[in-house]
């Protein structure tokens, strides 16, 4: 067969769209943090405030964390359409996001355990220097986040199929919870500071410590979750799986003896589907119906005969 007949049969491997805005913005913020963890550790050193040294080693993991999230963008473009990733490059976001999120878990014990720590040994808070540092990581934190702008977008496909689907870029999700774990505990500190600086409420400061734990454990879990599900591929129970079973079986005589669906893009799938059927219907019939289904981006289909 002629080499210009065999391409016209050839699939595109690049599903993924290149995310240069998403990139853009997780750099400029990676070089905002990077500059506010130097800051604090320079000013820590020259001023002998333990505060706001430990605040800067503690931006350089969610500096760490977000390069990570950088990084995994330019690798994903950079890869794109390398034909060695089988159905394309995004899963390197994914895997950035989810080595991202096991930082911020990481995070969130060593603020636990300081907690603890603080209650069972209590140190003389040096209240000034201390508001200082919360108010300007605040203020820092909230540039970021405005910055990143991460935006959970919900699309609703078309009338073929109703059920909703969440199309969410999950490295820029992980840089965004960074950002937010990082003012939650920014707010809690302050609150905890001026508690315990005009009501002398010093059990405050660990309490809020433990309670800005606890909410970064809740996010590290439901990211893990997100990022393991995909990486894993663990989409069979996906409702896109009864809609490829009503779609094939409609006709009373096809079968689904094997049924693979795999997460290649945000919201895009490939499927892999073996079909018995007594008067098997021609391949191009049942693709024409199965393309119905705007989340299937790529579609390999095996026919097999029974009496």
């Amino acid at each position: 067969m002629h080499l210009t007949e065999i391409q016209r049969w050839q699939h595109d491997h690049n599903f993924n769209q290149v995310k240069r805005t998403a990139e853009r913005k997780t750099l400029v913020v990676v070089l905002l943090t990077f500059f506010t963890m130097l800051i604090e550790i320079l000013a820590g050193w020259i001023f002998n405030s333990m505060a706001l040294f430990a605040d800067g080693l503690h931006m350089g993991t969610h500096a760490t964390a977000l390069s990570i999230s950088l990084f995994a963008y330019i690798l994903a473009r950079k890869y794109s359409n390398d034909k060695r990733f089988a159905f394309g490059s995004w899963k390197i976001e994914i895997l950035g996001a989810y080595t991202s999120a096991v930082i911020l878990g990481i995070v969130g014990l060593y603020v636990f355990i300081a907690s603890i720590e603080r209650i069972l040994k209590p140190l003389v808070i040096i209240y000034d220097y201390a508001l200082i540092v919360a108010v300007s990581g605040l203020i820092i934190n909230i540039a970021s986040a405005f910055i990143l702008g991460y935006d959970h977008r919900h699309n609703n496909q078309n009338e073929e199929h109703h059920h909703h689907h969440h199309e969410t870029d999950l490295n820029l999700k992980s840089a965004f919870f960074h950002i937010i774990a990082d003012a939650v505990t920014s707010v809690f500190a302050i609150l905890a500071l001026f508690g315990a600086k005009y009501f002398h409420f010093n059990w405050l400061d660990p309490l809020m410590g433990i309670a800005g734990s606890i909410l970064i454990f809740k996010w590290t879990f439901t990211l893990i979750k997100e990022t393991s599900r995909i990486l894993l591929d663990k989409e069979m129970d996906s409702p896109i799986i009864h809609e490829i079973s009503r779609i094939v079986e409609s006709d009373g005589d096809s079968r689904i003896s094997d049924l693979h669906l795999l997460r290649i893009a945000e919201n895009k799938y490939a499927c892999i589907v073996s079909i018995v059927a007594k008067n098997p219907h021609p391949v191009w019939e049942y693709k024409n119906k199965l393309n119905r289904i705007k989340e299937i981006a790529h579609l390999t289909i095996e026919i097999n005969h029974c009496n």
